[in-house]
């Protein structure tokens, strides 16, 4: 881009912007009600909160089972069965979750990306201006200093 004696005023300049825009809001309004869901459960899944839910009550299972009298017992040891399955359910249930909330924060990011090469092109744009307004500038002290010397 280049201005010789008229560079963009600042009004053309504010005409060219356009405006920012939130890209979390923008992605958001596009989400169904089961990505909204994922993106919930793997967020609470990704808590310390959750993880000494889990720690707890896997202790706890396995206190209970080897220490509590022997017919409240429902899963007495060695076995741990219905423990394993239960963690088996649990993992095959949370794994996809968190996959699909990976997704959903992956299509926030390339929205982030896009929304900052947009705001780094306007930047070179006014930059250019700024530039050819200093070129402008220097051209015209210049000329009179050349005036100047004249006299």
């Amino acid at each position: 881009m280049e201005y010789k004696h008229n560079p963009p005023t600042l009004a053309e300049l504010r005409g060219y912007r356009k405006p920012i825009k939130h890209s979390h809001k923008e992605v958001r309004m596009k989400f169904s009600t089961m990505e909204f869901l994922a993106l919930k459960v793997m967020h609470g899944i990704g808590t310390t909160g959750f993880f000494l839910l889990l720690t707890i009550w896997t202790f706890g299972w396995l206190l209970w089972n080897l220490y509590a009298p022997i017919e409240l017992r429902f899963d007495p040891a060695p076995a741990f069965v219905i423990w394993l399955i239960a963690s088996n359910i649990i993992q095959l249930i949370l794994l996809p979750l968190i996959m699909i909330g990976q997704n959903i924060e992956g299509k926030f990011a390339e929205q982030r990306a896009q929304n900052d090469f947009e705001i780094n092109q306007k930047a070179e744009h006014e930059i250019e201006i700024v530039i050819a307004h200093l070129e402008n500038q220097n051209e015209l002290l210049l000329e009179l200093a050349k005036k100047m010397d004249k006299m």
